[in-house]
């Protein structure tokens, strides 16, 4: 891992300046990063990738024979409520 310090309003540059990270604020415990890149380069924060493998991994361990008790065809609904005549 490359550890670096920067000062607000100093920026970190990847992929030969196609990425431009920028330290917007420090307050506490806190920074707030500024990211610039590409519209085909995706931004995530990480325990949004780590929760949606986590559903990814959770979904492939359901077996066709469990899903089938929600795809069995239901009964058509009965006759409705008769019209009162006046």
């Amino acid at each position: 891992m490359l550890v670096l310090t920067r000062k607000i309003n100093e920026a970190l540059l990847l992929e030969e300046g196609a990425i431009r990270i920028v330290v917007l604020g420090i307050q506490g415990d806190q920074v707030r990063l500024g990211i610039e890149a590409p519209r085909h380069i995706s931004v995530m924060r990480e325990e949004i990738v780590e929760a949606q493998a986590q559903n990814q991994r959770a979904a492939q361990s359901v077996s066709p024979d469990d899903l089938a008790s929600f795809t069995t065809p239901k009964a058509p609904p009965g006759p409705g409520p008769t019209p009162k005549s006046r």
